[in-house]
């Protein structure tokens, strides 16, 4: 029974972190303006011979050993999301199914799309119950450490 309730939980992760991918492509896609991590994983690719892809799975295991060092609860969710997520990504960006945006209101609605998408995506990935992301826990375990400081600073920070 233990080891079909796991099987079960890795296959919603993987498939919420598919999901949450396709939203993030989206919202790269719209070509309107990108998230703070995708924007850093956008200029590694630029400035090196990394893709967005692995450029995003090394910051997110680099974050991952980080969140380790801190001794902060890491889950099965949050290896497959440090080692599938950017990868997932980089496959929808290497298919890019979807036509160029025509503009602002266009890009607009790919956005809107892409946000709806990532939801979902993360209500899945979620309902595993396996921790959150590399980055999320980052983000706890730094706000742990500054307790004075407001979550939405450290999160600026």
């Amino acid at each position: 029974m233990e080891r079909a309730r796991l099987i079960k939980e890795w296959i919603w992760i993987v498939v919420g972190l598919a999901v949450f991918a396709m939203g993030v492509h989206l919202i790269i896609r719209a070509d309107i303006g990108v998230a703070p991590w995708d924007c850093l994983g956008l200029g590694i690719e630029k400035h090196t011979p990394l893709n967005y892809g692995l450029s995003m799975t090394v910051m997110s295991i680099v974050i991952l050993l980080i969140d380790i060092v801190m001794h902060e609860k890491i889950g099965m969710g949050t290896v497959l999301d440090a080692v599938l997520t950017g990868n997932f990504i980089q496959i929808y960006n290497d298919i890019d199914p979807f036509p160029e945006t025509a503009g602002l209101a266009s890009g607009i609605i790919i956005v809107a799309a892409g946000l709806f998408i990532m939801a979902i995506g993360q209500f899945l990935y979620m309902r595993a119950g396996n921790c959150c992301g590399p980055r999320d826990t980052l983000l706890i375990g730094l706000g742990k450490r500054l307790p004075k400081t407001p979550i939405g600073v450290v999160e600026i920070m």
